[in-house]
């Protein structure tokens, strides 16, 4: 098993948006930024003592938006969810 690639100790996921404009030839368009969200827990490797912490493991939104540790920050390069531009 490989080890997941973390940022700040944290999992992450990245939202990257395309507009495909055609087929034959292939037109895809990527938007200048994305969206990459957070898990609010620091990552730790899954063992049956963790494995029902799904903070720690899972990156939605819809899990970890109520989360103590969820960070709501304006400076899109800081907090739970953060600018595509401001990771790289």
């Amino acid at each position: 098993m490989t080890k997941p690639y973390l940022i700040d100790g944290f999992k992450f996921d990245l939202r990257l948006y395309v507009l495909i404009n055609g087929i034959n030839p292939m037109r895809v368009y990527l938007w200048k930024d994305g969206l990459a969200r957070f898990a609010t827990v620091p990552y730790e490797k899954p063992k049956p003592a963790n494995m029902g912490n799904l903070r720690m493991h899972l990156t939605n939104y819809a899990v970890n938006k109520d989360s103590p540790t969820f960070i709501n920050s304006d400076d899109e390069s800081k907090g739970s969810k953060r600018s595509f531009s401001s990771i790289l």
